[in-house]
Parts: structure tokens; C-alpha cells; sequence
């Protein structure tokens, strides 16, 4: 983490990509409030004075491990980002998908190495945990899948955000920032961006990204 920090304090402009499936493409369920990558733009572009640091989501609903490296090179590759914030499993973990945990784990090591190899430092994230009950495909495999995003995580040596845990430590608050089962809305995209600021030290409870209401 350290050295995406290091980046935040720099001189030189950086190229951000966010890269994942529904939750990171930020549609539908935020109704018109921004995602997580749109309040990252706003903390950092104009807030942080870095006014020519490029901030790009590629993410795309729908999506599982096999998609983001499938999509590689028109998705990330021709962009040649600094940092990359990846954050994926809410499909992959659906009984429907058939992607099996194995193939996940082993899919997100292939993306860190593809990331590595393009020199491009990743930012690992869990994602918004599954409503118990509200989603039987996805619900009883998820915790597993979001294990399998810190293993891989830990074994290549790349920092965490775990919103999954956060967000469990807020039981009685995560619901109100749920749009359905497994979407967050608006306010779920703000716990996201205000775990990611505290992560990359860079949260202020005076700035107006910071203090935006979160239930």
C-alpha cells in the first residue's frame, strides 16, 4: 500500500483504473448518486490538487474472472494505468456462473501477474457482502470467494481493502446501503470510497467527499 500512497504525494500525473464487474461499473442501483470511482475522481482530482490524474472504470456489469481477462488488453492493457483497483467475485460466486472457486483463485493470480507484467501496481478489494437469504445462488458461497480474494491478495504480496469485512462490522448500518440482495446503492458506494480514502490515507472528515451523509 505504501507505494500506491507514495504515488498520491508525487508530482507526476497517475493513471487509475478500476476494473471489475456491476458493483465497480456503478450503474442502474447508485439512481443517479455517484459510484465509488466517480467520488475517488472528486477526492483526488479536485480535492487532492491532482487535476491531471486520470481516473478510468472499465468495469462492466455482469462480469466474472474469466470476462476481466478476457478483457485484458482493450480494457486495461492499451490504458498502461499506474494503479489498477480491481475488485470482482459477486458473479463468480453465483451457482448459475459455473465458475468454480478453484478457477477463481487461479483466475485473479493470472490477473495479478498480467498486471505486474504491464507495470501497473494492483489494488486488491473485497466486495459488498450478499444479503443472507435475499440470494440463495450467491449468498452460501460467497464468504468463500471473498477468503479466496485475500489469499491470492496475501500470496502475491498486493494490499487489501476488505470491504466485505467492514462491512460486516456494520450489521446494523450495511443494510441501508444496499439497493437489492447484492448491489450497493449510492451510500454503499460511499462506505466504499470513504474505506478506500482511510486505506490510502487520504480521508478528511472536513473535505466535502468525506463528510458526504452515510446512514
Amino acid at each position: 500500500m505504501d507505494e500506491i500512497k507514495a504515488l498520491l504525494l508525487s508530482e507526476k500525473p497517475v493513471k487509475w483504473l478500476f476494473y471489475g464487474d456491476s458493483i465497480t461499473h456503478g450503474v442502474i442501483f447508485t439512481y443517479g448518486m455517484r459510484d465509488y470511482s466517480q467520488l475517488f475522481s472528486e477526492r483526488v482530482r479536485w480535492e487532492l490538487g491532482r487535476k491531471t490524474d486520470i481516473v478510468l472504470n472499465t468495469a462492466v456489469s455482469g462480469d466474472t474472472v474469466r470476462d476481466l481477462l478476457d478483457g485484458f488488453d482493450w480494457r486495461v492493457r492499451q490504458f498502461r494505468p499506474d494503479v489498477v483497483l480491481l475488485m470482482i467475485g459477486i458473479n463468480d460466486c453465483s451457482d448459475t456462473r459455473d465458475v468454480t472457486i478453484e478457477e477463481f483463485s487461479d483466475g485473479l493470480a493470472r490477473l495479478a501477474g498480467m498486471l505486474k507484467a504491464i507495470d501497473a501496481k494492483t489494488l486488491v478489494q473485497t466486495t459488498s457482502p450478499v444479503i443472507a437469504g435475499a440470494a440463495p445462488e450467491r449468498a452460501p458461497r460467497f464468504d468463500s470467494y471473498m477468503e479466496r480474494v485475500r489469499r491470492v491478495a496475501a500470496e502475491n504480496g498486493l494490499p487489501l481493502v476488505d470491504h466485505t469485512a467492514y462491512w460486516y462490522a456494520n450489521e446494523e448500518r450495511r443494510f441501508t446501503w444496499m439497493a437489492n440482495a447484492f448491489h450497493p446503492n449510492g451510500y454503499g458506494h460511499r462506505a466504499f470510497a470513504h474505506l478506500l480514502f482511510r486505506e490510502l490515507d487520504i480521508f478528511d472528515p472536513g473535505s466535502p467527499t468525506c463528510r458526504l451523509f452515510l446512514p
